[in-house]
């Protein structure tokens, strides 16, 4: 699953057009490098977004098409 869609599916991003400018704006690691929209997200993943001066880090326990607000949670594990 492309890492934008990823971000809004796991509600970790509100939009996927945010999650997109984050991308663009190099505010999103994946494994420790810069990620583009594009890239591929994988149970397993280290994904780092920065926030201002806040980080968020987390790491990917499984990819879903479609998810329920209450089950997105249960996408990834806060490092």
């Amino acid at each position: 699953m492309r890492l934008d869609k990823y971000l809004k599916v796991s509600r970790l991003i509100k939009r996927r057009t945010v999650a997109n400018e984050a991308c663009d704006a190099g505010r999103v690691l994946l494994n420790d490098k810069v990620a583009r929209a594009s890239a591929e997200v994988k149970a397993g993943d280290v994904i780092t977004i920065q926030f201002g001066n806040k980080d968020v880090k987390v790491e990917v326990l499984t990819v879903q098409e479609t998810v329920r607000k209450e089950e997105a949670k249960e996408m990834f594990q806060y490092l």
